[in-house]
């Protein structure tokens, strides 16, 4: 593992697979969400059958405006460049054209990469698909709570405003059974009075997070935790509720005991992808990664697992989202992944939104699973509008409602807007925040992010680390 110091700023800016998983969830309905968002997930989210029955393994496509592809760069521009890519100690095979793996000696040289058109659109100068090769770092706000409350008055002072995302107050919850072991997928309900103030679902820990006032907007107004109570598996909790502020140095963390019945061993991992030309710098890196993590993630848990991806484009562009449901069947996710490429986009904000409402429009989630997992890859923003704002909360909502944890991983060419906006969405669903480093040498320059220190991590390695911490 490479140690990585990043410098903390405070003020400045998925044995094999288990067949019958598929066979028997129950898939979540989007009508299902609750709050104050139900008309905008009505609008925007619902389907005209909410209840989508997929075949294992379905591909579905949502269709955008077709025009012709924008590649959005003039590469009379580009500058080219040539060097070595070594082998991950950690990886022993990289995927060629096709799902047999090419044997290579641990720490071999494996391709020769030649950028020869990495600017936005171009494939990255990639000429052989192979993984473990980019790197990344983890950053948990939730686990460093007095860090975050420094930038949320720092550093991102300025964005919850923004984004209309106020992370500030928290009820923190560990639901457990008679012995002290954590219940996964236990509904959780955080009552202001007599209304629904959050809805959520715990994690294989036990762990829930319902935050009060997420878009309503941060108050001086004192919060009175006697206005409050926590409803647990249906069962109003007696004991006081303790709130978590964000100038706390840690989280209050709520532990109740509760009879609800243990979560079925089964998980749902979905992979988001941004797949406009901006993307051509690291796309084809990604995707051998994404497909070596699909291959390698049953083997990592105790859990069977379905996985399920979907790629997106941007108003106007060949297509707006494109996917694979939930599958066991590994190679036929890989060779969906493999089909994709970079294109398209033109402006700097992407159909985020729409990757988020397809996910959950189109995707048979298992809802008696123990864990359900989103990593959301992309390099750049959601469009600032106050629908898509609307819609963007509307998701999160449903997700959290779900216990859908949201881990964005933010490629090269995001900025501090874009962080912000990522970091909001995994707090809101109890996720956490994964970007890409410099230290692999491939694509575009990546922004420090605002958090403390780090480890570098390859990101195959990285995401497998954290499928297996969020599903055993």
């Amino acid at each position: 593992m490479l140690i990585r110091k990043s410098k903390f700023i405070f003020m400045a800016g998925i044995a094999a697979l288990c067949i019958s998983c598929s066979d028997d969830s129950t898939s979540i309905n989007a009508s299902d969400s609750a709050g104050k968002n139900d008309d905008v997930i009505a609008d925007k989210i619902i389907p005209e059958n909410p209840n989508i029955e997929t075949a294992d393994g379905a591909t579905f496509e949502t269709k955008g405006k077709y025009s012709s592809e924008m590649d959005g760069f003039d590469d009379s521009m580009v500058v080219y460049d040539s060097y070595e890519v070594k082998m991950a100690p950690s990886l022993d095979a990289v995927y060629g054209s096709s799902d047999a793996p090419i044997e290579v000696a641990p720490g071999g040289v494996i391709d020769e990469y030649v950028p020869a058109d990495p600017a936005p659109g171009g494939d990255g100068g990639f000429n052989g698909k192979t993984y473990g090769l980019l790197t990344a770092s983890e950053w948990n706000d939730l686990d460093n709570w007095n860090t975050w409350g420094e930038i949320l008055t720092g550093e991102f002072s300025d964005k919850t405003s923004y984004w209309k995302f106020y992370p500030h107050t928290l009820v923190a919850v560990r639901v457990v059974d008679e012995n002290g072991s954590g219940l996964a997928n236990v509904p959780v309900e955080l009552i202001n009075h007599d209304k629904v103030e959050f809805t959520t679902k715990t994690d294989n820990t036990g762990h829930a997070y319902c935050w009060i006032r997420l878009f309503d907007g941060f108050t001086e107004e004192a919060l009175n935790s006697e206005d409050f109570s926590l409803k647990i598996n249906g069962k109003v909790s007696e004991d006081p509720v303790k709130l978590t502020l964000n100038y706390d140095d840690s989280l209050k963390v709520n532990v109740i005991t509760s009879d609800a019945k243990q979560a079925d061993a089964k998980a749902d991992v979905a992979f988001i992808v941004d797949a406009t030309g901006s993307m051509g710098d690291e796309i084809r890196f990604l995707q051998s990664d994404l497909s070596y993590i699909i291959d390698h993630a049953s083997s990592a848990t105790n859990v069977a697992l379905r996985t399920a991806v979907v790629f997106y484009r941007d108003e106007g562009d060949q297509y707006l989202t494109r996917g694979k449901d939930f599958s066991t069947d590994v190679a036929n996710t890989q060779a969906f992944i493999a089909e994709q490429s970079a294109n398209g986009g033109g402006d700097y904000p992407e159909a985020v939104h729409s990757a988020l409402e397809a996910t959950l429009q189109n995707f048979s989630w298992n809802e008696s699973a123990r864990a359900r997992i989103a990593f959301l890859i992309l390099d750049a923003p959601a469009h600032h509008q106050d629908d898509i704002i609307e819609s963007l909360q509307s998701s999160i909502t449903f997700y959290a409602k779900n216990g859908i944890k949201l881990i964005p991983v933010a490629a090269s060419g995001v900025d501090k807007d874009t962080e912000s906006m990522l970091r909001f969405f995994d707090l809101a669903t109890g996720g956490t925040y994964v970007f890409l480093t410099d230290d692999s040498g491939i694509g575009y320059s990546h922004i420090e992010a605002s958090v403390g220190d780090t480890d570098v991590e390859k990101l195959a390695d990285l995401m497998l680390r954290l499928i297996k911490k969020y599903v055993e």
